[in-house]
């Protein structure tokens, strides 16, 4: 489970990155920026990628060695 949570907030500390990176230097990278319904929160949806990847890391954190 500890693997798990680790990989998901690596994916997503990836795509909240490439996210970001599209937005200032256009750059045509990363998922967030192809999801129409984001159309203009890019960059929120970027920055709450990257909360929610620390997130993930603290709770694979917390499990510790039971995972």
């Amino acid at each position: 489970m500890k693997q798990l949570l680790e990989v998901l907030g690596f994916l997503a500390l990836v795509q909240g990155g490439m996210g970001l990176l599209h937005e200032f230097t256009d750059w045509h990278i990363g998922l967030v920026q192809r999801i129409g319904l984001l159309d203009g929160y890019e960059v929120y949806a970027s920055v709450a990628l990257m909360v929610l990847a620390f997130a993930l890391f603290a709770a694979a954190e917390s499990l510790g060695g039971r995972g």
